[in-house]
């Protein structure tokens, strides 16, 4: 495994914090932290381009701190932080060392790493609330950009026939397989790729990764869709909303939903 860049922007309003995902998400960056006043994001050293990320606060009062960190166990680290998040009783997500949780219709435990999707960002939040209005019992499904693979996990849990979870990230693989073990899954398919190049056709696709990405593979998750197949996007401001529909509806998708937290959208598409 390669060596990551740590970058660390301070200070930042909550406001900034949200736009700022969103921006390092574009430029490839793959894990945030959050905290009161600050954000960190970390991307693969050869992704790094100083320029750009420097762009991202010309004019603003805040301040870049770098650090070049080596692969190491993320566990110990992420555990100091991480919190169960339980959203509308139906579905919880927890760490292997915090306790079961109560009264909720769906527990997943995951092993808190790198990886985005632990259900803390308001994108993984939406995508689990378009999840809980679906019917998965044997459907096909395809979580594009899996993560941590929670959403992957909750398909299965939710009756997929089978899953197939694709990433473009080692470290987001690495992790979701794990994940994927520890909650005794046996329905889900991982592999390693940046494009949507398979045979399958999916009943619903999962993607919750960023407007750019989204746009760049509209094509191909119209052609991976079956005929009244759904797809849930998410990773998107409120402002994507024009350019996201746009293009969807260019490739035969039409929007039935929107859900808002905060400044991020998720979008609900059918063919």
């Amino acid at each position: 495994m390669q060596n990551y860049i740590h970058i660390k922007f301070q200070p930042v309003s909550k406001e900034q914090q949200e736009i700022l995902v969103a921006q390092l998400s574009e430029l490839g960056f793959e894990g945030f932290e959050e905290g009161l006043n600050y954000i960190s994001g970390y991307i693969p050293e050869d992704q790094y381009n100083e320029t750009d990320t420097a762009e991202l606060i010309t004019g603003t009062e805040t301040t870049i701190t770098k650090e070049v960190i080596v692969p190491r166990n993320w566990n110990a680290e992420w555990e100091q932080n991480f919190q169960p998040v339980i959203i509308d009783e139906f579905c919880g997500i927890r760490a292997h060392f915090h306790e079961p949780l109560q009264n909720v219709l769906h527990e997943i435990i995951i092993t808190p790493k790198m990886s985005f999707g632990t259900g803390h960002h308001a994108t993984t939040h939406l995508m689990i609330q378009n999840m809980q209005q679906l019917s998965f019992d044997g459907k096909q499904v395809l979580d594009f950009g899996t993560g941590t693979g929670v959403l992957a996990i909750l398909a299965e849990r939710l009756g997929a026939a089978s899953v197939t979870a694709i990433d473009n990230d080692e470290w987001s693989i690495n992790n979701a397989e794990e994940n994927i073990k520890l909650n005794l899954c046996s329905n889900i398919a991982l592999a390693q790729t940046d494009t949507l190049q398979m045979s399958t056709e999916f009943d619903i696709i999962l993607a919750n990764i960023n407007k750019h990405v989204l746009i760049a593979n509209m094509a191909g998750i119209k052609q991976h869709l079956i005929l009244g197949g759904v797809v849930i996007m998410s990773g998107l401001l409120a402002g994507d909303r024009p350019d996201i529909e746009k293009c969807a509806l260019n490739n035969g998708l039409s929007v039935v939903d929107c859900k808002m937290r905060g400044d991020w959208m998720c979008l609900l598409f059918k063919k």
